[in-house]
Formats: C-alpha cells, structure tokens, sequence
C-alpha cells in the first residue's frame, strides 16, 4: 500500500494547486474535460463539417475543393409545387424517402408498441416458462441489423422458406420482396420482431412496478378486466409507454440497416427511406452529392431534435401529473 500512498501524494499536488487557482468550478471542469474532448472529437466537430458541407457544391470530398453556395441545396430540397405530390418537387427522391419515412415510422411505432404491450401483459402472467419466454422475446435485440436483414431475406426470398411452406400447404407462392406491397409490410414487419423485445422490457419494469394491491382491491370489487386495464395499469404504465413511444418514434425515423439488407430500398422505391437517401447521395450514387446529403441529413437531425424536446415536455407534463 506505500507506493500507492506515495502515487496518490504525488498526485495530489497538481490537484490540490488547480482546487486553490480555480476552486470547485474548475476541478469539476478538469474532471469533466476527458469527456468533452471524447464528444467534441466524435459529435461536435463532425456536426459542424457537416453543416459546412451542407453550404458547399461539387462532388469533391475536401472542404477546400468545394465552391460555397450558401442555402442552394436546402431551397432544392424545399422547392415543391406540392409536398403531398413528391413528383412535383425539384428533387422528387428526397420527397419519396420521406413520405416513406413517415409511413414506416407510423406502421412500425404503432404496431411494435401494440404488440410490446400485449407481450408485456401476457409475460407478466404467472405462466409456465416465465424466464424462458422473456429470452426468446429479447434474443432477436441482441442480433446485429444486418444478420436480422439476410436471415429473412433468406426466409422471404423467392425460394425461401416462407414460400416452400406455402407450397407445402397448397398455396401460391407470393413475391415478398418483389411487390412493392409485400417489401414495404416485409420491412415493418422485421422491423416490429427486431426491436420489440427492448420496449417490451421497459413495459414489463412498469407493470412490475405496479402495487399489487390495487389489483386485489378491484378483484375483490369485481372489476372487469378491461376496467382494471383501462382505470389501474393503463395510467400507472404511461410513463414507460411514453418512454417506449418516443425511443421508438426516433429509432424508426433512423430506419437503415436492416430494411436495406432486406430490400434494398426496392422494389423501385417503394422502401427507400430517408437515411438511404442520404447514403446514397453522399456515397453510393455515381454523381454523388455530399452537399446535398449533408443538408438533408441537418434536416433529418431537425426533425430528431423535434422528437426529443416533446420527450423532454411529455415527460416533465406526465411527471407533474
């Protein structure tokens, strides 16, 4: 133990000097400059190279080689005849992705929150095999997106296993991933088993939360079940059903990995989502844009600030209530 009394000693000097020059304002900098460092060199510095890309043209990587243009690929992707109509927009793909977004975010959030809940409630039971149900419910959380994209394209493929269990029934084999109906439900679909068993953990913790006497006292009044659902658990579960909603509604408007393993964003662009686009703007296309990807990705980041600050007021408006 002395050399490690002698160590701390050493250290303390510096410290102890600092404590004296700035007080406790300054050690509670000092301690926290690791960490800003970490998120100015990860988050802050590459934010503000993406908004100054987002005011350059060209096709050029380098911020010195790209001409200044000021707003010119924000008014591009602002410059609709009709926003409900994106073939009436200058830049009718962005306006696709994000039509798309918004229909992915709300087929997906509704029915992964309907389908964690009910998981919740059934796995909250005293039923055979509690623990084992909760693991095969949170296993597919635990899968890298791409392995959940290429295990069910295997399984929704032409010759996949959904179809020769068709087959094998008697039925028609259906083009999963080549009608434009089918790949876009295919998409929600994988997306709900892939991250339904997280949110499902949270509405499990707040129904176990629950005081049990509740529950009793209406057993004991002959309350309905759907009176007890509606009038106890509903109201005591909303601040984990509002935590389940917006963690959702911002990962769905992230959507990527897996439904671009999946689809591709086809057939056409029936599943191209708004981080595709800007994957494919900045990236994959032969004439990529990077100034256009940026800007659109500033907007995608608007839209995420959005969510998260109706987060923070439902969250503080459920509090106080």
């Amino acid at each position: 133990m002395a050399p490690l009394r002698w160590f701390a000693r050493i250290v303390d000097i510096p410290l102890r000097a600092w404590q004296r020059m700035t007080g406790q304002g300054g050690m509670i900098a000092l301690f926290l400059l690791p960490n800003m460092a970490i998120f100015s060199v990860f988050v802050l510095i590459p934010l503000g190279m993406n908004a100054l890309y987002s005011t350059t043209g060209g096709v050029e990587f380098f911020l010195a080689d790209r001409p200044y243009i000021g707003t010119a690929h924000y008014q591009r992707l602002m410059d609709c005849g009709n926003y409900l109509e994106p073939r009436s927009c200058r830049d009718d793909m962005f306006w696709i992705a994000v039509w798309n977004t918004a229909r992915f975010v709300v087929l997906q959030v509704g029915l992964m929150t309907l389908a964690a809940m009910i998981t919740a409630l059934i796995l909250n039971r005293a039923i055979p095999g509690k623990a084992f149900w909760r693991a095969v419910f949170f296993f597919p959380v635990l899968l890298s997106p791409v392995v959940v994209g290429l295990i069910w394209k295997w399984i929704l493929q032409r010759q996949g296993l959904a179809n020769l269990g068709m087959v094998e029934l008697g039925l028609e084999p259906v083009n999963w991933l080549i009608d434009r109906f089918w790949a876009f439900a295919a998409a929600v679909g994988v997306s709900v088993w892939a991250h339904m068993g997280f949110y499902t953990l949270i509405l499990l913790a707040g129904l176990q939360a629950i005081p049990r006497d509740l529950y009793e006292a209406a057993e004991m009044d002959g309350t309905p079940p759907f009176r007890v659902f509606y009038r106890i658990t509903l109201p005591l579960l909303m601040p984990n059903l509002l935590v389940v909603l917006v963690l959702s509604l911002i990962r769905a408007v992230q959507i990527f990995d897996e439904a671009y393993v999946l689809t591709g964003g086809g057939p056409g662009t029936s599943t191209m989502f708004m981080t595709q686009y800007i994957y494919e703007q900045g990236f994959a296309n032969l004439l990529r844009n990077p100034g256009l990807a940026a800007a659109a990705s500033i907007l995608m980041a608007l839209v995420l600030v959005v969510l998260t600050l109706m987060q923070l007021w439902l969250s503080r408006r459920a509090g106080r209530s």
